[in-house]
């Protein structure tokens, strides 16, 4: 089997100034099948287009908010830090894996980003900003593996077609979400106060994102297993 080779967005922390990336983003990665490199964070024009060119599929990581603006609104004070470059880097980047249709794979911020770069909206906070009276726990405490609340999966979507069942249990760790979803990016499954826990893109190769963290649960989980399994493969190299 060609091993796929996997460009994984990196993470930053400003404090630091540095780049930085979860082990287990990799490891679930590499015990799948696929070979993960972490790339630079970078938005120059033509070291994109190379990368996108070059990479089998991507998986675009959790961290930071977004931006705002990208959506447009005003960031308030219940918006958390974001970082700029990271916002640019992944729009350009994300424009080109949709260009040239490869595998990308979403994980909480990552859901996030697609969404607002298909012209979606996000709830800058859940808890202030989203009207409901049923209460789920969006953002747990560790242990961050254990489970935190339940998502209903609609059939007929790739998310169901790669679980095969109806709902799971899933842990939890964000404070924004989807709040307008827009046309052509399709919810694949909901928690129980409403909120979209999983998109894709229907008409592309596979184009996947979830709300919760896979990565955590990947060494106890088999839904998590079978995600990154399905991510892996659909980055396969026809040749």
């Amino acid at each position: 089997m060609n091993k796929p080779m996997i460009g994984v967005l990196p993470l930053y922390d400003s404090g630091k100034e540095s780049y930085w990336m979860l082990p287990a983003y990799m490891k679930a990665i590499e015990n799948e099948g696929g070979i993960p490199v972490m790339l630079p964070l970078t938005t120059d024009e033509d070291i994109i287009p190379a990368l996108a060119g070059r990479f089998d599929g991507f998986l675009f990581t959790g961290g930071h908010d977004i931006n705002p603006e990208l959506y447009g609104e005003k960031a308030e004070a219940v918006c958390g830090e974001w970082c700029d470059e990271r916002d640019r880097m992944e729009q350009l980047l994300f424009d080109q894996v949709i260009e040239l249709d490869k595998p990308a794979f979403g994980i909480c911020r990552g859901l996030q980003l697609f969404n607002v770069l298909c012209g979606g909206t996000l709830y800058q906070d859940i808890p202030l900003q989203m009207n409901t009276d049923i209460t789920v726990s969006h953002k747990q405490k560790p242990p961050y593996a254990e489970p935190s609340h339940s998502v209903h999966i609609h059939t007929g979507t790739l998310l169901h077609h790669i679980l095969q069942t109806a709902q799971i249990d899933v842990n939890s760790y964000h404070h924004q979400g989807i709040k307008a979803l827009p046309a052509g990016l399709t919810a694949a499954a909901a928690a129980e106060d409403g909120m979209v826990e999983a998109v894709s893109l229907p008409d592309k190769r596979f184009i996947l994102a979830v709300q919760w963290h896979p990565e955590f649960s990947y060494g106890t989980d088999s839904n998590s297993r079978k995600l990154f399994s399905a991510f892996v493969n659909a980055c396969i190299p026809a040749h």
